[in-house]
């Protein structure tokens, strides 16, 4: 497998100017939602703080762009059920240097000093921390939500939002445009001029010469660092201000300033492995187990072996991970799946599952289709298919899921694709 990277619509080569842009700019994460639509995966954790791929964070995404873009201020904005996030940022994003104008700053919603603490919106995020921001002293932001899987050379973004003069640049996502009406969705010109935005619309609007595709938000901006923070501080004096980018901001500049599309194809990476441009939204059960298991394809979509365009995480010291038992219906053995270090496969068959750090599975169980979070034990004989197992979880001996869909919506949460969301709680309710 080759590791050269690619811009998917420019070239490889990154301008020294735009290298020098980056330098200038800090990148903001908002990082500090729940993710409903998990449901119990998100009972102890955001989502960005969601475990992905086997040792990483969907936060690791986005903070690995900003860093391989050049960035090297970075905030984060956490709020909803935080430590698990703030420890992992402690632990493996710490290597930043300050005496090289280097910083990673987690900024807490309950730390801030008003006398409403909590963020009352993206933008609200962002204005609650405006003295921090001006500290960074950067001439460039670019706003980052903190819960997509995707590789993205930022710089290419901002040179972009140089070049053009506009008061935003708004990063966005080609999709068939009658699944857009999850997204803010962007009516633009043969220029890239933001003619219309509108948030989760009934009928989205075409893009030109592609009646079929729809432009979709892909939660970046990129903004002059003074006029955001201008700008905010002048909607925080009008009435019905709802202090969210999409809904409040973005319209507001379409509809008197200058704002410009910036297609995700023009900056994303992709590896010679990687067929096309790759973006996740992970937030629902189903597309969080497929965008696992797909990685645990031949050619996965994904490439996380790029080592042009390294995903940055922390990393615990585990030994390697260790199969054992060969004997008929007895053998350790992992075929199509990808297993993380501190895994012990023992006389248990798995196909098409993505384990993470230290799970456990004992003899003669079965797994197919099993995405198991860290510290899983799977326990003797159990049969397991098509599942996400959460962290911790102890799965008791002889216990078959997927097999009977009326009895594992009784017992698990169920989705419409047929893939169990298992928990402790629902483990323990079953002897009662």
């Amino acid at each position: 497998m080759r590791n050269d990277r690619q811009h998917c619509e420019m070239g490889d080569t990154m301008d020294l100017n735009t290298l020098k842009l980056a330098r200038k700019s800090m990148a903001f994460v908002l990082a500090g939602g729940r993710g409903s639509r998990l449901h119990e995966l998100t009972d102890r954790r955001g989502q960005a703080g969601m475990f992905f791929a086997g040792k990483s964070r969907i936060i690791d995404f986005p903070l690995s762009n900003a860093v391989n873009s050049g960035i090297r201020r970075i905030g984060v904005a956490t709020q909803y059920k935080a430590h698990s996030l703030i420890r992992h940022l402690q632990r493996g994003w710490s290597f930043f240097r300050a005496e090289r104008n280097e910083s990673l700053d987690i900024l807490p919603a309950s730390q801030q000093m008003n006398d409403e603490n909590w963020y009352k919106g993206t933008a609200d995020a962002v204005m609650q921390n405006a003295g921090i921001i001006r500290s960074y002293d950067a001439e460039y932001i670019i706003i980052l939500a903190g819960d997509h899987i995707y590789k993205q050379d930022y710089s290419m973004m901002i040179a972009q939002h140089v070049s053009s003069g506009a008061d935003v640049t708004v990063g966005c996502i080609e999709v068939p445009r009658m699944e857009a009406s999850g997204f803010g969705v962007m009516k633009v010109d043969t220029g890239d001029r933001i003619l219309d935005f509108i948030e989760k619309p009934t009928n989205p609007p075409a893009m030109p010469g592609h009646p079929d595709r729809a432009l979709a938000s892909m939660g970046i901006y990129v903004f002059r660092t003074g006029y955001l923070l201008s700008r905010l501080e002048e909607l925080a004096t009008e009435s019905g201000y709802g202090h969210d980018f999409g809904r409040d901001v973005i319209p507001g500049i379409v509809a008197h300033g200058t704002a410009v599309a910036h297609p995700f194809s023009r900056s994303c990476i992709r590896s010679s492995a990687e067929v096309r441009a790759y973006w996740r939204d992970v937030g629902t059960v189903d597309a969080f187990w497929q965008a696992n298991i797909d990685l645990t394809d031949f050619e996965p979509e994904l490439d996380i072996y790029d080592r042009a365009w390294p995903i940055w995480t922390y990393s615990e010291l585990m030994p390697p991970a260790k199969f054992i038992h060969n004997e008929d219906g007895r053998r350790g053995q992992a075929i199509s799946s990808m297993v993380s270090g501190g895994c012990i496969i023992s006389g248990s068959s798995l196909e098409r599952c993505l384990l993470f750090t230290g799970v456990r599975t004992h003899s003669y169980s079965q797994l197919e289709g099993v995405v198991a979070m860290p510290h899983v034990v799977i326990n003797r004989n159990a049969r397991i298919k098509n599942a996400v197992i959460d962290r911790g979880v102890v799965i008791p001996d002889g216990l078959v899921i997927g097999e009977d869909p009326v009895l594992d919506a009784k017992r698990f949460r169920r989705s419409d694709n047929g893939i169990c969301l298992i928990t402790q709680p629902m483990i323990d309710k079953l002897g009662k």
